[in-house]
């Protein structure tokens, strides 16, 4: 069941064979076979990678820029969406460094923004309902002046 099913719980495969659920964990473990946990990772389309890359180059080409910039991101949470991957498990011989993909940035009800600037966190600042260009317009005019007050420019 496993072979077919890399993702297969060791519960319902148990609760297929009439065995006890120990037997199921005891059979992979001598066959091999361990439990990795998934890591959610968001969904990155084709052009995704070359514009990193070519960042990426940028940047390394800068040296100490990297202080100066002030690095931003917000996610969101919700009732729909679970984000616990503990149970979430790949039963192979060695580890795969198995990945599950969501595009879990197209729905939200509440949304987390954050930044860095050098050494310094900025936030966490919630923003309350569907993000829209609006909503974000006026975090940066109300709230994100604020939030920069504490943050000391000049070291």
């Amino acid at each position: 069941m496993v072979q077919s099913s890399r993702r297969a719980s060791t519960r319902r495969i148990a609760r297929r064979l009439l065995v006890p659920h120990t037997r199921v964990w005891r059979t992979l473990h001598a066959e091999g076979m361990y439990p990795y946990h998934v890591q959610r990772l968001q969904h990155l389309g084709p052009d995704d990678f070359a514009q990193r890359l070519e960042f990426c180059k940028w940047l390394d080409g800068s040296r100490q820029l990297h202080r100066h910039i002030l690095f931003t991101d917000e996610t969101q949470f919700n009732r729909d969406v679970v984000n616990n991957t503990h149970n979430s498990h790949v039963w192979e011989d060695e580890n795969p460094h198995a990945t599950v993909e969501s595009s879990f940035q197209l729905r939200f009800s509440v949304n987390v923004w954050c930044a860095v600037l050098d050494d310094q966190l900025i936030g966490p600042f919630i923003l309350e309902g569907r993000l829209t260009g609006e909503a974000y317009l006026r975090f940066l005019q109300e709230e994100f002046l604020r939030l920069l007050e504490d943050v000391p420019l000049n070291k």
